[in-house]
C-alpha cells in the first residue's frame, strides 16, 4: 500500500530520494532492488533497526547477504505501482505541472487504500 509520495524529474534517479521515502519509518525489512544497493541506503537502513533485503549489484566489492525468501515479497511494491498506473492519466502522465500530478498519485492512493479498508 502507498504510504508516502515524493515527485522528483524524471533524470533523477530514484535511489537518491530513498533515504527521504523510509525516514521516519517504522520497519522490519527494506525490500528494494539492485537500483538501491547504496551505501547510503543501506546505512540508513541498518541504523534504523531495518534488515536490508537488496540484492548486492555485480559490481559491489564485497558482496552482501540478502533474504532471498522475503526478497520474492517485493513484488507486492510493483503490484502497487500497477495499481497506480491503472489510471490512464498517472500511466501517461497528462499533467501539465508536477502539483496536478502529484494531486492525481494521491487521489489514486486514498481510492486504493478506500477499497482495502472497506
Amino acid at each position: 500500500m502507498p504510504v508516502r509520495i515524493l515527485i522528483t524529474e524524471g533524470t533523477r534517479a530514484d535511489c537518491k530520494e530513498a533515504v527521504l521515502l523510509i525516514q521516519g519509518l517504522a520497519a522490519d525489512a527494506l525490500l528494494a532492488d539492485k537500483g538501491y544497493d547504496t551505501q547510503e541506503i543501506v546505512d540508513y537502513a541498518l541504523t534504523s533497526d531495518m534488515a536490508v533485503v537488496i540484492p548486492p549489484k555485480r559490481n559491489r566489492k564485497e558482496q552482501r547477504k540478502y533474504d532471498q525468501h522475503l526478497y520474492k515479497l517485493r513484488h507486492l511494491v510493483e503490484n502497487a505501482f500497477l495499481h497506480l498506473k491503472r489510471w490512464r492519466g498517472i500511466a501517461t502522465r497528462y499533467a501539465k505541472n508536477s502539483a496536478s500530478f502529484l494531486a492525481a498519485v494521491q487521489i489514486r492512493c486514498i481510492a486504493i487504500w478506500a477499497a482495502v479498508l472497506a
